[in-house]
């Protein structure tokens, strides 16, 4: 694996990086869970940006300004809902990714932190996102050397106990 993917059990709105990716709804506009706390953490023009948007379809993203948060920038990305898994759900996931660092790699951003992206209220299975996940920031970093890390940050033990079978899984 990679030595500069990391995974920390920390909360995401905390973390002094370049950006950090928000697990959003399709509205763009809070909501629970990672949202809500980006949310709330950035404060209220973080909202009005997102307004400017209309949403984000599945699968894409959109940047913002971090505000308040001591990120410089929030990636807004819309996981696909759990349905069992003969809805493109890995497609989608893999391309909220791949979109992610697109974007990352436009603004120049070299410290990125990601949540657990549709694993919470969305249902995906966690190891199989963890496997997504890595699999994809393994790709960019092999094409993007300007990056020096990315943190996945798991907000409960679970989900950090997952990552870590997935590092090693991956590494083996």
């Amino acid at each position: 694996m990679d030595p500069r993917i990391r995974i920390i059990q920390a909360d995401i709105t905390t973390l002094e990086v370049d950006a950090i990716v928000n697990a959003a709804n399709s509205s763009l506009l809070g909501g629970g869970g990672v949202d809500g706390a980006i949310h709330r953490a950035a404060g209220p023009e973080l909202l009005v940006e997102c307004r400017t948007f209309g949403g984000c379809q599945t699968g894409e993203a959109k940047i913002t300004k971090g505000y308040r948060l001591p990120a410089k920038w929030v990636i807004h990305t819309v996981g696909p809902v759990w349905r069992g898994g003969n809805y493109r759900e890995d497609e989608l996931l893999t391309q909220c990714y791949q979109n992610c660092f697109h974007l990352a790699a436009l603004k120049n951003i070299s410290t990125i932190a990601f949540p657990s992206i549709s694993t919470g209220a969305y249902g995906f299975p966690v190891y199989r996102a963890c496997r997504i996940a890595l699999r994809e920031s393994s790709a960019f970093l092999a094409r993007n050397t300007s990056v020096l890390s990315i943190q996945f940050v798991c907000f409960d033990s679970p989900t950090f106990r997952a990552y870590q079978e997935a590092v090693a899984e991956f590494a083996s």
